[in-house]
């Protein structure tokens, strides 16, 4: 290691601070824009440039905890992470970046921890504001949450950070791989890489990471109780979505295009005499206009899941709400993960559709989540297609077959129980870490 990384890094650091102000102006209309058309983003903004929450004086011996997960699938996988911190006395902070990871950070863990904000602009004097106003005694990262200026500030106080359930998508890896001064700044300054594959630990090895400052722990995301609806419940909600008796293929998270693409392997399916309803469930509400313009073809019963019940039965149904993929995703049949086909190619995430025992499909674009989708369809727990056509095809197929659904089902399921576990691995490396003579 020596002198030759320290200076490089820092050499890096000024580099990005000096850049920073040109490139957060030159990127401000899309992210201004992206943020009124989704929403719920002014409220408490101040906390974006530093301004935290003036959190109380710290208590003794007690261990303050920053911790930041970026959104809501985050949110929900740090609970137990929470619950332990909190049961042994350290006091935690949690941070969040989107305004639906804050809604529900809010709603499930205000009252547990010492306060949830919005994690600020990762720019020098609005981080160092922000560092001054929490002091924690410990930084914990979820997932791909590696900011330079916030860990230089970690390192700059002597505070230790941990990035647990760590992964590296296709394309971070492949451009820190090209840029190695920026994988220094965005890695040097972690301590312990809590990697959620062997596959994603050997791309941190291969990005300079020194072996002993990795642990493989698996995905939290796995050891999450995802609460089971009662059948009850179940047919309640397929009342109120106006979803007859039969299948249901289910589009989870889905981007421009593969509603199209989904749409129409519906059709075929219908036109095979299958009976069954497609529920898109896109991955940003507000492209509610676009699905509309769409389905406006008259030719389906289509219904807005943000209007209200539906009235009588429906073809096509739009699920244009936050925060209920997983009781939706329990109606379904057959689930495609989204973000996955051509021209995206990073993927959503397979676990949910896994662990609730759905049949998967999944397109060739998974690069957010390359180690659990080619485990998956290894081990026969879910199908991967390249093109819309094989969307159609795999749908056509697995719908007209349910003794192939429930195979692929089980297999999810046996997987999940397989790669369980991560929890208690990563809370003992921040245990450790916490109460650290």
């Amino acid at each position: 290691m020596g002198g030759r990384p320290s200076v490089i890094r820092l050499v890096m650091i000024w580099l990005y601070r000096f850049l920073f102000v040109p490139v957060l102006v030159f990127l401000a209309p899309f992210y201004l824009r992206r943020m009124w058309r989704r929403g719920g983003y002014w409220a408490d903004f101040r906390q974006r440039l530093g301004a935290q929450q003036r959190l109380p004086p710290k208590r003794g011996e007690r261990p303050r905890v920053w911790l930041q997960a970026v959104s809501v699938g985050e949110i929900l996988a740090v609970g137990p992470i929470l619950e332990r911190l909190g049961q042994s006395g350290a006091e935690v902070y949690l941070t969040t970046t989107t305004s639906t990871g804050y809604a529900l950070a809010k709603e499930k863990y205000g009252g547990g921890t010492l306060g949830v904000g919005y994690f600020p602009i990762d720019w020098w004097p609005i981080m160092a504001w922000a560092w001054r106003r929490v002091e924690p005694d410990l930084v914990i990262l979820m997932e791909g949450e590696r900011w330079p200026e916030h860990l230089r500030q970690a390192g700059k106080r002597g505070v230790p950070v941990i990035c647990m359930n760590a992964r590296l998508s296709d394309r971070s890896f492949a451009r820190m791989g090209a840029w190695r001064g920026v994988s220094g700044l965005m890695l040097g300054g972690i301590k312990r890489i809590l990697a959620v594959s062997p596959a994603d630990a050997e791309r941190f090895g291969q990005l300079g990471v020194a072996a002993e400052r990795i642990v493989v722990t698996g995905n939290m995301k796995l050891d999450v109780n995802i609460p089971r609806m009662s059948e009850s419940d179940r047919e309640d909600l397929r009342r109120a979505l106006g979803l007859p008796a039969g299948l249901v293929l289910l589009g989870a998270s889905t981007w421009d295009g593969e509603e199209a693409a989904l749409l129409a392997a519906w059709s075929q399916a219908r036109s095979a005499g299958i009976g069954c309803s497609l529920v898109l469930v896109p991955r940003h509400a507000e492209r509610r206009g676009a699905l509309e313009r769409m389905l406006a073809n008259g030719r389906y019963r289509v219904h807005f899941r943000s209007r209200g019940a539906a009235v009588g039965e429906m073809d096509v149904v739009v699920v244009d709400t936050t925060g209920e993929l997983r009781q939706i995703m329990q109606l379904a049949d057959l689930v495609f993960v989204g973000k996955s086909l051509p021209p995206h190619t990073e993927g959503q995430t397979p676990v949910e559709a896994a662990m609730l025992e759905r049949a998967i499909v999944l397109g060739a674009g998974m690069g957010n989540f390359r180690a659990i989708a080619d485990d998956l369809v290894a081990r026969g727990a879910a199908r991967r297609v390249a093109t819309a056509p094989e969307l159609a095809a795999a749908a056509l197929e697995l719908l007209g077959d349910r003794v192939a659904r429930a195979r692929l089902a089980a297999t999810a399921v046996q997987w999940r129980s397989e790669n369980a576990g991560a929890l208690e691995r990563t809370w003992a490396v921040i245990r450790e870490e916490v109460f650290r003579s």
